[in-house]
């Protein structure tokens, strides 16, 4: 070996060998924090304002949490942009397990494909903990609009053009997108009015300020049983448990047409397994008590909780499934 040759080798060893001095405190002190955890309040952010389904979940879980982990879970409302801006919090927020999203299906699945620029890698920049709930969507227009079914809102729309206005709790939500896929499916034409929370979404429709919109059954079952608004289908292959008079789209002669909306926990890239570990198994613990159930089934929600590998395999594939649904429907946002 040549002097050269042997100085390069032991300048990599000597890399090499500080690389490793380094590297074993960072991971002592991962392994001491994910060991201490928790020692402090937990936030848990809701990208959606107070009222809607992301705040309803997140306040539902992280009352359980709370009460198992032995720690405040606070939970935080960051609503704006589909629920961007919460999520670029907790992107760069430090990935030791304190701060946490309730991520929407739109935020890890479909803005990506929304928008073309964001200030956070939906794709890389969280570590999936567990998916919360699903639930498929529902077809909903405000008592006021003179359809009882589905069949004759359509009629309706196409004698209206132009003037029938559905809401959502913003640009890039699955509500949004849901809705962009009815008036395809559906051939008629319906003008988008994005609002900033799922609460001021609903309160356009009971109001009879805008017509309709296609939203989750917990933020619209509340208002039919009071008479406020009328679900004219839901957007899935089965009628649900808790809407047993309510046709499926398919059965209301819009055969298809199928959509669905669901809420998971995220942590930042980067949190040590061991954390990401426990808050799944706490949050899987959580739905499956019996309160949290009855309160899911009431609201026509099925609560889940699953492993995090699990829960990115199903991240991964609803991101293709939305990125060709986006695409054939040709939806860009700003």
């Amino acid at each position: 070996m040549s002097m050269r040759i042997r100085v390069k080798a032991g300048a990599a060893l000597a890399i090499f060998t500080v690389g490793a001095m380094l590297a074993g405190p960072v991971a002592a002190q991962s392994a001491a924090g994910a060991a201490n955890y928790p020692n402090k309040p937990i936030k848990l952010i809701a990208p959606f304002a107070a009222g809607g389904v992301a705040d309803v979940m997140a306040r539902l879980v992280g009352d359980k949490l709370s009460k198992s982990m032995g720690t405040p879970v606070i939970v935080e409302n960051r609503p704006g942009a589909g629920g961007n801006i919460g999520a670029d919090v907790v992107a760069k927020a430090e990935p030791d397990g304190y701060t946490l999203l309730m991520a929407s299906a739109g935020i890890v699945s479909i803005n990506g494909s929304l928008y073309p620029k964001l200030s956070f890698d939906p794709v890389n920049g969280f570590a999936p903990v567990s998916l919360v709930a699903d639930m498929p969507m529902v077809v909903v227009v405000s008592s006021s609009v003179r359809a009882k079914t589905l069949s004759e809102f359509i009629q309706y729309a196409k004698e209206n053009e132009d003037k029938v206005f559905f809401s959502s709790p913003g640009n890039g939500t699955t509500g949004h997108l849901g809705m962009e896929l009815f008036q395809r499916a559906a051939n008629i034409k319906i003008t988008h009015v994005p609002y900033k929370s799922g609460a001021e979404s609903v309160g356009a429709v009971v109001s009879g300020t805008l017509a309709g919109s296609v939203d989750n059954p917990p933020s619209v079952i509340p208002q039919m049983k009071s008479g406020k608004v009328q679900i004219l289908a839901v957007a899935a292959k089965q009628r649900l448990p808790q809407l047993p008079d309510v046709p499926t789209a398919s059965e209301a002669g819009l055969p298809g047409f199928e959509v669905s909306s669901w809420f998971g926990i995220v942590a930042p890239a980067k949190t040590p397994q061991a954390i990401i570990d426990r808050l799944s198994a706490e949050t899987a613990k959580a739905l499956n008590e019996p309160d949290v159930v009855q309160r899911l089934a009431a609201l026509g929600v099925r609560g889940v909780g699953n492993q995090p590998a699990e829960f990115d395999t199903f991240i991964k594939s609803e991101r293709v499934k939305w990125d060709g649904l986006v695409k054939r429907a040709n939806i860009r946002l700003e």
